[in-house]
């Protein structure tokens, strides 16, 4: 069974429906990433912040660490990856690091964008709508 790591904001709830109909078609589909809900960030800096420490305090704590190292367990173990727009400079990051990893890179987006970016070249392919989407990773089958 192939496994899709899907990248995305922890705000965008879509990312669950995606999770389940990639499961629906016998995929390994991986979004669990998201439980911790949209404001798992803003807390960890605000604890961070009530703790006395830097930017580069909070990114060596034990819990910027375990987050971590979840995710890029996970990402590590997939063998495709799909960035579901909106996503912010994690999910770009993210990205980045499967593709460096000679994963293939998706990007899913959820509208065009106001800007163009040459950039996303580095993505194996870009799609406007899910259905192109689920269209390509069924060869994966």
């Amino acid at each position: 069974m192939k496994s899709i790591y899907i990248i995305g904001a922890l705000k965008n709830w879509k990312v669950v429906q995606l999770a389940n109909e990639l499961q629906d078609m016998r995929f390994d589909a991986f979004a669990d990433w998201i439980t911790p809900g949209p404001k798992a960030d803003t807390y960890l800096l605000k604890y961070a912040k009530m703790r006395g420490w830097s930017y580069k305090q909070a990114l060596t704590s034990y819990a910027a660490t375990h987050v971590f190292e979840f995710d890029k367990h996970h990402i590590d173990r997939s063998d495709i990856v799909v960035m579901m727009m909106p996503a912010g400079k994690s999910g770009h990051l993210e990205l980045g690091y499967a593709r460096g990893c000679g994963k293939p890179g998706y990007i899913l987006f959820d509208k065009i964008p106001k800007r163009f970016d040459v950039m996303y070249k580095f993505a194996t392919d870009v799609f406007f709508n899910k259905a192109d989407l689920i269209h390509e990773l069924r060869r994966f089958l």
